[in-house]
């Protein structure tokens, strides 16, 4: 009877503790995660990653903190609007052909798409799940804010939700009527509140954005399940607009036109990506070094207004108490040209549009690491996964980070990064080399990336590279069955060097 008494005794106590910190001890059986994703960031604008020309110190001191993935890269598109694509792909965790097949527009023929481009037709099915849905059945309470610029609906898959915008901020007509001559007034001004975009409602929309992020820290602390939050800003998508402190941080003499600058592309048009897309309509053709420079400052600028709010929400959770047991990753949903290689938009397949940052901070995640190995961005929803311990459905074809961030591999699942955009462009990157291809305008490109990291000198036409060629042929090939691409190239391959 005494023992008896003593282990009720025990149980009334253990009970009675776990009013005080039961909750937080369950909550803390799984980590929190807060996964950011900016817009239109190219893998070139933090501080960390040697360039000394931006300003990024939050960004910066997660590199710090954690693990960043130097070799990340987007899939690319089935349409003009790269993220739509890319963020269908993440949303399902599938392979970007595969995410088309969800889309009822990925046959359709966009008003920004080039004309009589080589045909193909994209079989229609349903995905078998969405990410914040296998969170939920994972243990955690989901919440989303911000660009969302997909199909399905983001009210039917997440618990929360903040303010949502569908697509890119609404602007007028002045962002694209810009002359770009040197010591002439420019009708534009990036914190001129007036030009709607980011200012619409009269506060900057990543601030508004950051104060709802807080907001949603300061609840969830009360919560007994663990959160996921899915924060999207619209930053650094055009139109570039920041506060005047911002743009007055650079200086047009501190900023560097780039190493792959060129006034034009040649070929711009047959790759989709000419003077009728909207994304280049931004600065006139051919581009000048002074349109160049003053389009990186408010580039620069914006980003680094960003990186401000990021500071903000890292400080509200690290005040919440929520920290030490948050994994926190960050990237982009592609890259952005800003004057390389001739272009301004990200519809190409240089390093620059299709190259992506990527930081990884939590428990058990190697410090101060930089992982050099090919992943993708849509690796970051198997991780929430990996990291969640949901099981990873056989629908998802991506993989986990985790192992690479915490050490446990040194070595990616791919040998080979896949690139696409409509019917124009098809790319493969392997360490050494990459090579595109542009159907249209039957052409092969082929670039040394360990020498030539800016992809300026194009071998396709050296004999000498005709087998190295067919071998990323045949790798490329195996990837196109893989992810499903719609488009047999074979015949503008071969025609291409049938012609020489």
């Amino acid at each position: 009877m005494k023992n008896i008494f003593k282990r009720l005794t025990f149980g009334i106590l253990l009970f009675a503790s776990l009013g005080s910190f039961g909750q937080d001890f369950f909550k803390s059986t799984k980590p929190n995660i807060l996964f950011i994703l900016a817009d239109d960031q190219t893998f070139e604008t933090l501080g960390a990653l040697n360039n000394p020309e931006i300003h990024t110190p939050n960004l910066d001191k997660l590199i710090k903190q954690g693990t960043c993935f130097t070799q990340a890269y987007i899939q690319g598109s089935w349409q003009p609007a790269v993220c739509v694509a890319s963020r269908a792909s993440l949303i399902t965790g599938s392979y970007v052909w595969k995410a088309a097949q969800y889309s009822e527009k990925a046959n359709n023929a966009d008003k920004n798409a080039p004309k009589n481009i080589p045909q193909y037709t994209v079989k229609r099915s349903t995905p078998a799940g969405y990410w914040p849905t296998y969170m939920k059945a994972a243990g955690y309470e989901t919440y989303m804010a911000g660009k969302w610029h997909i199909e399905k609906k983001p009210e039917t898959v997440f618990d929360h939700l903040g303010t949502i915008r569908g697509g890119m901020p609404s602007q007028s007509e002045e962002c694209y009527d810009r002359k770009f001559i040197e010591k002439t007034p420019d009708n534009w001004k990036p914190y001129d509140t007036s030009f709607g975009g980011h200012w619409q409602g009269g506060k900057h929309w990543s601030e508004v954005l950051c104060d709802e992020t807080i907001g949603f820290l300061e609840q969830s602390k009360k919560s007994e399940n663990p959160f996921f939050m899915y924060i999207a800003f619209s930053a650094p998508h055009d139109p570039r607009q920041s506060p005047k402190k911002y743009v007055d941080m650079y200086g047009l003499d501190k900023i560097s036109i780039p190493e792959s600058y060129m006034p034009s592309y040649p070929y711009c048009e047959e790759i989709g990506a000419g003077k009728s897309l909207r994304d280049e309509r931004l600065a006139p053709f051919p581009r000048s070094e002074y349109a160049v420079k003053v389009t990186r400052q408010e580039y620069y600028a914006i980003v680094s207004h960003l990186d401000d709010q990021i500071g903000r929400i890292i400080a509200a959770l690290k005040a919440t108490g929520q920290d030490k047991n948050t994994y926190i990753i960050f990237s982009a949903d592609n890259g952005l040209a800003v004057g390389d290689h001739g272009f301004m938009g990200k519809q190409n397949m240089y390093d620059r549009s299709m190259r992506i940052p990527l930081i990884m901070v939590g428990p058990h995640v190697k410090q101060n690491n930089k992982v050099d190995e090919f992943v993708y961005l849509q690796d970051i929803m198997p991780t929430a996964l990996d990291i969640g311990k949901a099981e990873k459905p056989a629908s998802v074809d991506f993989n986990s980070l985790l192992p690479l961030a915490t050490g446990q591999t040194t070595k990616s699942a791919y040998k080979a990064i896949y690139g696409t955009y409509m019917g124009t462009q098809r790319m493969i990157r392997t360490k050494q080399y990459k090579m595109m291809i542009y159907p249209k305008a039957n052409l092969v490109r082929l670039y040394n990336m360990e020498v030539d990291p800016f992809e300026m000198h194009d071998l396709a036409g050296d004999p000498t590279y005709k087998a190295v060629m067919d071998e990323l042929y045949a790798n490329f090939k195996k990837l196109q069955t893989e992810v499903e691409d719609p488009l047999d190239i074979s015949s503008y391959y071969n025609k291409y060097f049938s012609n020489k």
